[in-house]
């Protein structure tokens, strides 16, 4: 069966959820919930990635994740995973220190610390395909064949990390939905998810309340996409993906265990 990532951004600027978890009380809250609802992965993270967005200092992001992580750590103990999102070796190895098991970091590791520290925490990495940074990458994403390009910049970021000392159990995927590609790419890129899946590694898809999917569906509230993201979510399911990175836990949940049993022939 798949996982769930339940979404907890503690920043004051995220594209859907910006500004409301930054108390720590508040996000501790809404991680028991999404934890209630079936995550198995709460994914914390104190610097906004949507389009535009600048980097946010290293204090800054440990300010705002720490708390949050210490106290879930301290509340639950070993019971699920906790992910630190951060391009920031810094961020990422307090995250560690604190409690955190995995780090998803957009950048692919492109901090040269990052792999040997994830390395020798003996964590786990999600290594993600971004065009350009946050700032830019939605100026004038282009590609030849984007699958392609995805593919095998993935395929060379998976040999960095193996070569850096990271278990292959420990290394999952993700082509990036929505970071540096235009809606096209991103369509094109989820008809040809099980392309992914086929390299080995477990993926995680993040198409959660995006964009693109409004200019589709004619909607243009993040918080009005969760119907949309649900049928990626089941698409995702039977094209292979692993870990279903999502802002709406129960929703997706429920979509993935039916496309999981669609998938099996079997409700067991």
């Amino acid at each position: 069966m798949p996982l769930v990532m339940g979404v907890l951004n503690v920043t004051p600027d995220s594209f859907s959820d910006g500004g409301r978890y930054t108390r720590v009380a508040d996000a501790v809250a809404e991680a028991h919930l999404m934890l209630e609802e079936g995550a198995s992965i709460i994914d914390v993270g104190g610097e906004s990635s949507r389009p535009g967005s600048l980097v946010v200092a290293d204090d800054e992001q440990c300010a705002r994740v720490l708390p949050v992580i210490r106290a879930l750590r301290h509340d639950q103990g070993g019971a699920f995973a906790i992910s630190i999102d951060t391009r920031s070796a810094v961020v990422a190895a307090a995250a560690l220190e604190a409690g955190a098991n995995i780090v998803n970091d957009i950048s692919a590791a492109t901090d040269p610390a990052m792999l040997s520290l994830v390395a020798a925490r003996g964590a786990a990495i999600v290594l993600m395909h971004m065009q350009g940074t946050p700032e830019s990458m939605q100026l004038d994403p282009r590609y030849a064949d984007v699958t392609a390009e995805v593919l095998a910049f993935l395929s060379a970021r998976v040999a960095t990390a193996r070569a850096a000392g990271i278990a292959r159990e420990r290394i999952v995927i993700d082509p990036g939905i929505g970071f540096g590609k235009t809606r096209a790419h991103n369509l094109q890129l989820l008809h040809d998810l099980s392309q992914f899946a086929a390299l080995g590694y477990p993926v995680m898809l993040g198409t959660s309340r995006k964009r693109f999917m409004g200019a589709i569906c004619r909607e243009t509230t993040p918080h009005e996409l969760i119907g949309a993201t649900c049928a990626t979510t089941a698409l995702g399911v039977m094209a292979g993906i692993r870990v279903f990175r999502v802002h709406d836990v129960r929703q997706n949940r429920q979509a993935m265990e039916v496309a999981w049993a669609i998938r099996a022939g079997s409700a067991d």
